[in-house]
């Protein structure tokens, strides 16, 4: 056994990134995933380029980074849905899987026959996800949904960003497709907890999870803000609604973040900074006068630490157990010991680049470790493998299909 989920068959009909990310941490946690691509384009993210992965002489090649991001682990069939032998392929499939990821809008796949009544017929057991925009139900349903309009919908974009009137001020959605990410994870979690029902009771469902709802799920304590008071909570840049001192001050040569979650937290900065009267300060000596007298805190406390570079801070509030820390390039990302130390970047060999590094995951197991032994693929690479191991398809047989353009 290799990876908790070893057991475990999925194939994976999504593209772009929410869908392939569920598949993406299923195959990271063991299970074989067979990703169905169409023929010769492949997951639109193939075309999301540059930048491209390289080889080992350095020369551009075919394969997109943005593929490459949520793809390990998997294997690639390219097969025609509008066939009607592609889709008796993805039936046959299907019915040797134990979990079927799909983002196509609602309702496609059942005009192919591809849709939950139809494969949950020939495999009652077969966790079916369905990953879309807004869901399966409401008065949005039929709608395309993407990351950037979820992050604008829900209200992230709101509480995302530096206030009106400030430079640079405005709306701003997170720098990574975070929603789409979100929804993946949920996805993830939906899948794990289907699959260990049906050790219960023997049954698959469907699962029906959106961009839309994940978003609003992500408000966290900014949705319950609003929930408890009524009011929508307003953007404040770097800086925390409910703590402070928690957000990023400039340094003498910089940046860095000091993040006081607690009462003690900010004594212990303020012995630091060789400013105890700060926390003795009836209006500074709570968490709850700080937010209330953060306009005034706030320039005492960018002025001191002004007086000292980032290291040199990072190093004396680490000593005293402060939490605090500078903010790095993605590349001072990688480079940092401890995210090397945590093996969160790997290399495995590619047919076309060679060497691939790659990001890893987060996930740890004690006793069943995870193990990255495929790199993304390239499109189709598989399909062979795939027809003769699982649906014991001969030579002859698959050469057809090729002919007819089902696969």
């Amino acid at each position: 056994m290799s990876g908790p989920l070893s057991h475990i068959r999925v194939l994976d009909l999504s593209r772009v990134l929410a869908g392939p990310w569920a598949g993406q941490n299923l195959a990271d946690l063991g299970a074989e995933v067979i990703k169905v691509e169409r023929p010769k384009t492949g997951d639109d993210s193939r075309a999301y380029g540059p930048p491209w992965m390289k080889d080992g002489a350095g020369k551009e090649t075919s394969e997109a980074a943005y593929f490459m991001s949520a793809n390990r682990g998997k294997k690639s069939i390219t097969v025609n849905l509008t066939h009607p032998e592609g889709q008796r392929l993805v039936r046959e499939l299907a019915a040797k899987c134990d979990v079927l990821i799909e983002n196509y809008k609602v309702g496609d796949l059942d005009r192919y026959g591809l849709g939950y009544k139809d494969l949950s017929a020939d495999n009652p057991g077969l966790v079916y996800c369905s990953v879309t925009g807004f869901g399966q139900t409401g008065p949005y349903r039929e709608k395309p949904g993407y990351d950037f309009m979820a992050q604008g919908m829900a209200g992230l974009m709101s509480v995302t960003g530096e206030p009106e009137g400030v430079p640079g001020g405005g709306p701003m959605r997170v720098g990574v497709p975070v929603i789409d990410i979100f929804t993946g994870m949920y996805a993830t979690i939906a899948v794990c907890a289907a699959v260990a029902n049906r050790a219960v009771t023997g049954k698959g469902q469907h699962l029906d999870v959106a961009l839309l709802d994940s978003c609003v799920a992500l408000l966290a304590n900014q949705g319950m803000t609003y929930l408890a008071t009524g009011e929508s909570p307003k953007r404040i840049g770097n800086t925390h609604p409910s703590i402070v001192p928690y957000q990023v001050f400039p340094t003498a040569d910089g940046s860095m973040i000091l993040a006081c979650g607690n009462d003690n937290l900010f004594a212990k900065f303020c012995a630091v900074a060789g400013r105890e009267n700060l926390h003795k300060d009836e209006r500074f000596a709570k968490n709850a006068s700080r937010v209330k007298n953060r306009a005034t805190l706030v320039p005492i406390l960018e002025e001191i630490f002004r007086q000292r570079n980032t290291e040199d801070w990072v190093e004396a509030l680490e000593t005293a157990g402060v939490p605090c820390g500078p903010i790095n390039t993605v590349a001072q990302a990688f480079a940092n010991p401890q995210v090397q130390a945590r093996g969160m970047q790997i290399s495995l060999p590619h047919p076309l680049a060679g060497q691939v590094p790659l990001m890893g995951s987060p996930m740890k197991f004690s006793g069943t470790p995870l193990e990255h032994k495929l790199p993304p693929p390239v499109l189709g690479q598989h399909a062979d493998e795939i027809l003769e191991k699982i649906l014991g398809m001969g030579a002859e047989d698959r050469a057809k299909l090729r002919a007819a353009g089902a696969i």
